[in-house]
């Protein structure tokens, strides 16, 4: 690793991580954008994750143009190698992300920085996003921006993180001290930021989003979200249930998958796989009801009561609408979310 370094001596406020692979196209439009900030007091620490293409120069005159840019270059590592090396050399109380092929609104920074000194019970917080170029963009990244755009409220971020990361990882901004008390970056095997943000929510942080749109967000074929199989569905499923043992799983006798379609059946297997007892599936399709799924039976709604206090139900369909009207249910029955019920879809 070999810096350039042409920080002062004094920390700013806020460390902005930047990885960057093979970024020469995107870089420019990204740096142009952390130019525009109207907080400047940051310092950019970019990671040159083994760039093949005209990135280190970028980075290296951005640098010499630049006292705050402080260049590291690597091997080719990884992503989550990277944000690893970076946070370790981040010298702000507010460690912020950026992505090398994205597009930041000129008050992100300034938004994040003072929704943070409002609110010192939050430990980290993201921005609605917006995806482009939008003919690229896929039903599914626009059904995902839609439902992150909802999330505000710390409550709101809690009551979904398990069907979803619910801060999008290149809006985050987080206090460093909490990043750091977790651990930090790591590779698990499954999706690092969505691996961090359980993390913090887990040691009991709040996470919330600014109701603003301020990151404009790259869409690509070849991301790594695409691409990847650390962030395939199976290794989000993987994670899910991981972090599910950890923290709402524990002292239930094992969980009750409400659907026994194709995403619930998929979310029992990586539970049997991980050692959690499935104790029924919960259908409305009468023609499932009487079935044995993974040696579980298939009962109707009104038979999930006998679980009640002892399973954690986890509401895993995929059906638009069918998160809401489960809630609804359960709620008027007096369940209580998220110790008793979770919506894993």
């Amino acid at each position: 690793m070999s810096p350039t370094v042409g920080a002062g001596a004094a920390g700013p406020r806020v460390s902005i991580l930047l990885p960057c692979r093979d970024a020469a196209a995107y870089l420019p439009a990204a740096r142009a954008s952390l130019e525009a900030q109207t907080l400047r007091d940051y310092e950019v620490v970019a990671v040159d994750d083994g760039s093949r293409d005209a990135t280190p120069a970028l980075l290296e005159a951005w640098a010499a143009a630049d006292p705050r840019v402080r260049v590291l270059h690597t091997p080719p590592r990884g992503l989550p190698a990277a944000l690893a090396c970076a946070l370790e050399e981040a010298r702000g109380d507010v460690v912020a992300r950026m992505d090398a092929d994205d597009v930041a609104h000129p008050r992100r920074l300034e938004r994040q920085v003072a929704f943070l000194d409002a609110h010192p019970e939050i430990a980290a917080c993201g921005t609605r996003v917006r995806y482009f170029p939008r003919s690229a963009v896929r039903d599914g990244a626009r059904r995902y921006e839609r439902w992150l755009n909802a999330l505000t409220g710390p409550d709101e971020l809690a009551r979904d993180i398990f069907v979803e990361c619910p801060l999008a990882h290149p809006t985050l901004a987080a206090r460093r001290a909490a990043l750091l008390a977790v651990g930090g970056y790591r590779d698990p095997g499954w999706p690092e930021d969505y691996d961090l943000v359980l993390r913090l929510w887990a040691a009991g942080h709040r996470l919330a989003n600014v109701p603003e749109i301020l990151h404009r967000w790259r869409e690509r074929p070849d991301r790594a979200s695409r691409t990847d199989p650390r962030y395939a569905p199976d290794a989000f499923r993987r994670c899910k249930v991981h972090y599910l043992r950890e923290t709402l799983l524990r002292g239930r006798d094992g969980a009750v998958v409400w659907g026994a379609g194709p995403t619930g059946k998929a979310f029992a297997r990586e539970l049997l796989r991980q050692g959690v007892p499935v104790r029924a599936f919960v259908e409305l399709d009468p023609r499932k009801l009487g079935q044995t799924i993974h040696g579980a039976p298939v009962v109707p709604p009104q038979e999930a009561e006998r679980w009640h206090g002892r399973a954690l139900v986890l509401a895993a369909v995929g059906a638009p609408g069918a998160r809401a009207e489960i809630r609804a249910r359960l709620r008027a029955a007096g369940w209580r979310e998220p110790e008793e019920f979770c919506a894993v879809a």
